[in-house]
């Protein structure tokens, strides 16, 4: 009888221990995240105070690092991987490294029920990757959408005044996909947007 006694408390002690332990995993994960994206530059987000806003028109000219000699055209391009209308209220802008600028997306549910979905950015070039700042985007979270849902969904970027002068046009694409339904974002190939203003 002491003997099974001794067995249960060790193996309460074990699923107690387990269960600290991951809850320290989950916990951890919001930091390792953003670890992983500082490393990696994907999502990486900017105080948008160091920098003008260009959105709907508007410019504030708080920053005194923009390249106004420079102009490089961001073309905007969406796939969407389920029940959704998915696209850009622009397919492109043309604006100045170190300019803040604002685009938005559009996306509806076309479901009867409540959809989880996250957004995956890719660029061409890949070069251009790592000049290409977000400040504020939709993909940095995962979107809930209610039945026949539609929500406009900005992405505030700006471009580094260090990009490579040879680059003059970026493509910024975005894969729009449902969650927990087996369905996996596209590759890494971006389509070409075709450059004319909605």
């Amino acid at each position: 009888m002491a003997n099974i006694k001794t067995i249960n408390r060790q193996i309460l002690l074990k699923l107690l221990l387990a269960s600290v332990l991951m809850f320290g995993f989950g916990y951890a994960l919001v930091p390792l995240y953003k670890a992983l994206c500082e490393v990696t530059g994907i999502n990486v987000v900017t105080n948008k105070n160091n920098y003008g806003v260009r959105a709907h028109g508007a410019t504030k000219p708080e920053n005194s690092q923009v390249d106004y000699s420079r102009t490089v055209t961001i073309e905007f391009d969406s796939n969407s991987r389920g029940p959704f209308s998915f696209k850009p209220m622009k397919n492109y802008l043309e604006v100045h490294p170190g300019e803040m600028a604002e685009i938005v997306y559009k996306v509806s549910n076309n479901l009867n029920r409540p959809v989880d979905a996250q957004a995956i950015p890719s660029y061409a070039p890949k070069a251009a990757t790592e000049f290409f700042t977000k400040l504020e985007c939709f993909c940095f979270q995962q979107q809930t959408l209610n039945p026949h849902q539609m929500r406009d969904m900005p992405v505030v970027f700006v471009i580094d005044p260090n990009l490579p002068k040879d680059v003059k046009t970026i493509t910024l694409s975005y894969t729009f996909f449902e969650l927990g339904v087996g369905i996996k974002p596209a590759g890494s190939s971006t389509p070409q947007a075709v450059k004319t203003a909605l």
